[in-house]
């Protein structure tokens, strides 16, 4: 079967799969979830749900486990501080706080009962994807400083463009491909890889190509149903990669090399640069840190 660019709906749903534990955070993260660890003045999470909102996602659909209330409370209303805030006359820090979320976009919190890997995450959502929309699905760990224009909103301007789902991809190590998911490609087109194969931490002399695939995706609804029977892979997980090798040969899929600089805030030297960069930024537009 030749693969088909199915019409859907523009996309508007993004889920962040929040479950972790954050180990190589501890101690930090025995009561602090490690999406809400500052990266100079705000949470990690902030940093992925502006990149959706830039794209036009109106829906976050958080995929969360025990521990990880912070997160509900850091996007709900606080009208205890905002009053307190006002009552001081502290004008900047009010409209600050109250401006976390537009107004329009809504927050969904779905508990994910046990971790059984990246592509279980993204199934917890499946009740509220419809099978004629695309959705977005957003790893917070990889913060990406991709300016004017989002990763996200890049991928979506080439869905749109062509209906084709859309995997952010980067060239990695050859001695880090066990690392990602993995693609197979035959070239370049249109500025994407056409995408032909994807494999999940394949071994080195294994691998397809060194293009990894990086925390952000625009898939086809069709992925969320071949979750609900796909069979654990690597690790013993249900992974994401594997329901979208399955979906190959029905949709047409592209990587898209992203253009930015990416940190791997999961890694405490990724979170470190990550701090440091956007921290020097502040000082260059003249902030006070």
């Amino acid at each position: 079967m030749s693969p088909t660019n199915y019409p859907e709906k523009p996309l508007r749903k993004a889920i962040f799969p929040v479950a972790g534990f954050g180990t190589r955070f501890l101690p930090a993260t025995k009561s602090v979830p490690k999406e809400m660890l500052t990266v100079v003045d705000r949470p990690v999470i902030h940093y992925a749900v502006q990149e959706a909102i830039d794209a036009g996602c109106d829906t976050l659909i958080f995929i969360t486990g025990r521990s990880k209330r912070a997160i509900e409370d850091y996007f709900d209303r606080s009208p205890e501080l905002e009053a307190e805030l006002e009552a001081k006359g502290k004008t900047e820090a009010l409209d600050i706080v109250r401006n976390i979320l537009p107004s329009h976009v809504r927050c969904f919190y779905v508990r994910q009962p046990q971790a059984l890997g990246l592509g279980h995450a993204v199934l917890c959502a499946a009740d509220m994807i419809s099978s004629d929309e695309s959705f977005a699905v957003v790893l917070p760990d990889d913060l990406i400083d991709s300016r004017p224009c989002g990763v996200l909103s890049q991928m979506q301007a080439v869905h749109e463009r062509t209906g084709q789902a859309v995997i952010a991809v980067e060239q990695v190590a050859q001695q880090d491909v066990s690392k990602y998911g993995i693609l197979k490609t035959d070239g370049w087109m249109g500025g994407a890889l056409p995408i032909r194969g994807i494999v999940e931490k394949p071994r080195s002399e294994d691998a397809p190509s060194n293009w990894g695939v990086i925390g952000r995706y625009i898939l086809p609804a069709r992925v969320m149903e071949l979750l609900k029977d796909q069979v654990p892979g690597a690790g013993g997980e249900i992974q994401l990669t594997d329901a979208i090798a399955r979906c190959l040969p029905h949709h047409e899929f592209v990587g898209l090399p992203i253009s930015g600089k990416r940190f791997d805030c999961g890694s405490m030297n990724g979170f470190l640069e990550a701090n440091m960069h956007f921290g020097m930024q502040r000082v260059a537009q003249g902030a006070a840190l």
